[in-house]
């Protein structure tokens, strides 16, 4: 099944659902409502290389809780996503055992391209 990581409230992550084919089949999860799993990472973890790829730095936490000061490794990216959504980079789209992080244009023109 192929699967979307989205935040219900980004107003980026709907603007991209909307443009979505309606065909495409996905599985919707909120991350918000319903929060990832540490298999549900870990699997996007493998299919990523690492969970620092899955590491939004752009999260307002990130900067109020100075993590750019620090060292962190890759224990403490997977420790961040699993403790607060908002540290996920998003949407993250599972297509075919293919994983697609963020919201660059470049990405979500390859997601609508594999959908379409």
């Amino acid at each position: 099944m192929n699967k979307i990581y989205y935040l219900a409230s980004c107003d980026t992550c709907r603007k991209i659902i909307k443009s979505l084919p309606e065909d495409s089949q996905l599985e919707y999860h909120d991350i918000k409502q319903n929060p990832i799993t540490e298999a549900e990472l870990d699997q996007m973890q493998q299919l990523a290389g690492s969970y620092e790829a899955l590491f939004s730095r752009k999260a307002q936490l990130y900067k109020s809780m100075d993590l750019k000061n620090k060292n962190l490794t890759e224990s403490d990216y997977k420790k961040y996503i699993l403790e607060h959504y908002t540290f996920l980079s998003r949407p993250v789209f599972i297509i075919d055992g293919k994983i697609y992080i963020g919201n660059s244009q470049k990405n979500i023109a390859e997601v609508l391209k594999v959908l379409g």
